[in-house]
């Protein structure tokens, strides 16, 4: 491929890793939604029936939109090595020959990430926020309310 055909194509698969990179970030705010609402209901859900085992369900409710966040910011991620090398390329850095592989780069990043480092990226502030409120929320009050220090 030539170089005007091959900058071009470079260009297009950046522009689309871009979209699909912020894409993701509009996703996680739906989840993140998700997980407040479903909290929140669940802790006045337990209030309203008076049964304190309800704050645990919260709690477990937060713990796995917590795992589903984790999991779509590890997906995330993955776009970043290819994205990351067509900047490269364009510095004058490494030189990419093939365009579109935008799958096949995903795949390769996406797998090489271990479970150590997605449990890393779990605490990331903008990963946590706000399922481990959440979740220490609804574990409290359960505490809380077997101590019988709230009544729920």
């Amino acid at each position: 491929m030539e170089e005007p055909q091959l900058s071009s194509a470079l260009q297009a698969e950046y522009l689309q890793l871009q979209k699909t990179i912020e894409d993701f970030d509009a996703r996680a705010l739906t989840i993140k939604a998700w997980s407040v609402s479903f909290g929140l209901a669940s802790i006045a859900g337990a209030f309203a029936s008076h049964r304190a085992v309800v704050f645990l369900i919260a709690a477990f409710g937060a713990l796995l939109f917590w795992f589903l966040e984790t999991r779509w910011k590890v997906f995330q991620l993955a776009y970043y090595e290819r994205a990351g090398l067509i900047e490269r390329h364009f510095q004058g850095g490494a030189r990419v020959e093939h365009p579109f592989q935008i799958g096949a780069a995903w795949h390769k990043a996406w797998s090489a990430t271990t479970n150590a480092e997605a449990t890393r990226m779990a605490v990331w502030p903008h990963v946590a926020l706000p399922h481990a409120f959440v979740f220490v929320a609804g574990v409290l009050m359960f505490v809380l309310a077997w101590l019988s220090v709230i009544a729920p």
